[in-house]
């Protein structure tokens, strides 16, 4: 398989928008029309929420949705946007290296350009992140396949110091430059540091990884500019999007079983014409 010029365009776009002068906003999706939603507000590039996807699936967010849902998902996701699609692919579907680039390679056919890739161990294991020397294996050998197709493929390397909460601070800034660079060595575009918020130790992980990093918009992030300032190069809202809809549904829900109104349900609410102009172009 071969990616057609159209997708390698959209490959390209995506790695050129990590440019530290200004965080590229990913907006992380979970069905075509959230995408829409992302798009049309002026993101530059979606991301899919691997949480979102499995809750719209009905599964918890621990790596049981079958990849093939996931990846149907994904084509759903491209096909509905003109933007860069890049997949939470979670710890990559596979224990070794070779199966963790052919679940990167399904994405790709399925539209994908991208994929974030994390080292936490699968539950149950008795350490909370992968070795480091495997998860570069399996980062290179992503690459490598990336490369055969043909296709610029961003490869989001998580590392879950700070996820998991391992350690203190100072153990956590130590443990995550020394497996971004790891990464970054082994092919990584950008190093993905769910958790931290504290400006200081930001800016700590841009200046120790020496490349572009990503964040997550948890409580206690800061702004965008400041970020910007700190040199972030990529920043996710995550499952965050996905979790404020179903917020939303769930006050119309207690709101109509409680007093039997419904305006929550009529407040700032798109037209029912609006949201089905987002799909006219089809």
């Amino acid at each position: 398989m071969r990616v057609d010029a159209a997708q390698a365009a959209k490959a390209q776009r995506l790695r050129a928008l990590h440019d530290r002068r200004a965080p590229l906003l990913i907006g992380n999706a979970w069905d075509a029309a959230s995408a829409r939603a992302f798009e049309l507000a002026g993101f530059d590039a979606i991301g899919t929420s691997s949480a979102g996807v499995a809750w719209a699936h009905g599964y918890p967010d621990d790596d049981s949705l079958p990849l093939q849902a996931m990846l149907d998902a994904i084509e759903r996701i491209a096909a509905s946007v003109f933007l860069p699609v890049t997949a939470d692919l979670g710890r990559g579907y596979g224990d070794t290296p070779q199966d963790v680039a052919r679940a990167c390679e399904a994405a790709v056919a399925a539209g994908a350009v991208g994929a974030n890739l994390e080292d936490s161990a699968a539950a149950g294991a008795p350490d909370a992140l992968v070795d480091v020397d495997s998860q570069v294996a399996r980062i290179r050998a992503v690459r490598q396949a990336a490369d055969a197709l043909g296709i610029a493929f961003v490869i989001n390397a998580r590392t879950d110091s700070w996820w998991k909460r391992l350690g203190d601070e100072e153990s956590r800034i130590a443990e995550s430059i020394r497996r971004g660079r790891r990464y970054r060595d082994a092919g990584a575009d950008c190093v993905f540091v769910p958790g931290v918020t504290r400006s200081d130790s930001i800016r700590r992980l841009v200046e120790g990884i020496g490349g572009p990093i990503n964040v997550l918009t948890v409580p206690g992030c800061p702004p965008i500019d400041e970020l910007r300032r700190l040199g972030v190069a990529r920043v996710s809202v995550g499952s965050g999007a996905a979790r404020a809809a179903l917020s939303l549904t769930m006050r119309i829900a207690r709101e109509l079983r409680s007093s039997g109104t419904y305006e929550t349900l009529q407040t700032d609410t798109l037209g029912y014409a609006d949201v089905d102009g987002w799909f006219g172009r089809r």
